[in-house]
């Protein structure tokens, strides 16, 4: 058995934890077609005072309630029937589900929970079989509907307030292990630099809240923690449509390299124009930049308010920006290649036509001779 985190919490605990699971399904979808096939209700933003109003979703996703994502039997986490499912589905192609179990437990039992759902595929598994009978309805309202096998997961862990633990500033003083055992959801006890690694990225906006944030899982303490709870679901999201772009693009640039390795080679390489690939590039492009911007531009999140601060540890550590920047980096490397590549078959040709009106020179010199 695995040797519990230090420094756990002997009292009992009240905790939901949120399992998030990200899918794409295909390249746009119909929201106002998509609740006319199921029955749905707009999701707007939980909005708390300190978040000023202009902080919205542009357009509003379409939310769907699920039944049996998660029997008992068949997940990791201790579900009952205070346990909920839903389906947030967004405008750009993807949908981010969402299973939710509150329960009582110790801060023992709580980190080996913790450990259990460091394997998350038996959860991803369920969740597709789950949501399948949806995607299929819903399909009238994708373009070009195709469930990727990428997928992203993520665990958000609530400690209730009301339960009358630690304030959160001195649980992470007296209990930091414990805590790092949560967000890195790590049965077996943890070095003291991976503890203060783990527990870097947190903010709190009162000495009552805390918000944790790892790569693997997060650790929330709040009053009201909706907001934050779709903040952390929605950057869950924008890492799985920048990790499909960038699975599409390394495509793309094998399909270039395959090309320019033929052109080197070619007898003709003037008569190869390669008009229809470049052409294909801009769509690719305008493609990768649309869903870039529109993954990005769907929830604007700018400026200094808490939401916006904590946007940023997610997208620090999700390296967010790392993935777009490299996005962005192999769509040139593709315009480069192709560019390069209609030139060079541009010089061939003038070359080409260059050495035939030398040819046709010469014998305009030489056939009167020779007659």
């Amino acid at each position: 058995m695995a040797t519990p985190a230090a420094g756990e919490p002997a009292l009992e605990l009240t905790v939901t934890v949120h399992v998030y699971v990200a899918l794409d399904w295909g390249d746009e979808i119909d929201l106002e077609r998509a609740r006319e096939l199921a029955p749905s209700e707009p999701h707007t933003l939980p909005r708390e005072r300190r978040t000023p109003p202009s902080i919205e979703y542009r357009p509003t996703p379409v939310r769907f309630k699920l039944d049996d994502l998660l029997p008992p039997s068949e997940s990791a986490v201790p579900l009952d029937s205070r346990t909920s499912a839903d389906a947030t589905v967004f405008d750009f192609g993807a949908v981010s589900i969402g299973c939710h179990a509150r329960y009582r437990t110790s801060g023992a039992e709580l980190t080996r929970l913790a450990g259990s759902l460091a394997d998350a595929q038996p959860l991803i598994a369920r969740a597709r079989s789950a949501v399948e009978p949806l995607f299929n309805r819903l399909q009238p309202a994708i373009t070009n509907p195709c469930w990727s096998s990428l997928s992203e997961e993520y665990i958000v862990i609530e400690l209730h307030p009301a339960d009358g633990h630690l304030p959160p500033l001195q649980l992470v003083e007296h209990h930091a292990p414990w805590l790092a055992g949560l967000v890195r959801l790590e049965a077996e006890a943890l070095s003291q630099g991976e503890v203060a690694e783990s527990l870097k990225a947190r903010m709190s906006y009162t000495p009552m809240d805390l918000v944790v944030v790892d790569w693997a899982a997060a650790l929330v303490i709040d009053q009201n923690p909706d907001e934050i709870l779709d903040l952390l679901s929605f950057a869950n999201l924008q890492l799985l449509e920048l990790r499909q772009i960038n699975r599409q693009l390394e495509s793309d640039l094998e399909a270039a390299w395959h090309v320019s390795r033929r052109h080197s080679v070619s007898w003709l390489p003037f008569w190869r124009t390669h008009a229809r690939r470049v052409r294909a590039l801009g769509m690719v492009k305008v493609d990768a930049h649309g869903m870039l911007e529109r993954t990005s531009n769907i929830l604007k999140l700018v400026g200094d308010p808490y939401l916006a601060r904590v946007y940023q540890l997610l997208v620090a550590r999700f390296r967010l920006d790392e993935w777009a920047a490299d996005n962005r980096r192999s769509i040139a490397v593709l315009e480069g290649i192709y560019q390069v590549l209609t030139q060079q078959a541009a010089t061939y040709r003038a070359e080409f036509l260059e050495v035939m009106i030398v040819l046709l020179i010469l014998y305009e010199v030489v056939a009167p001779l020779v007659r």
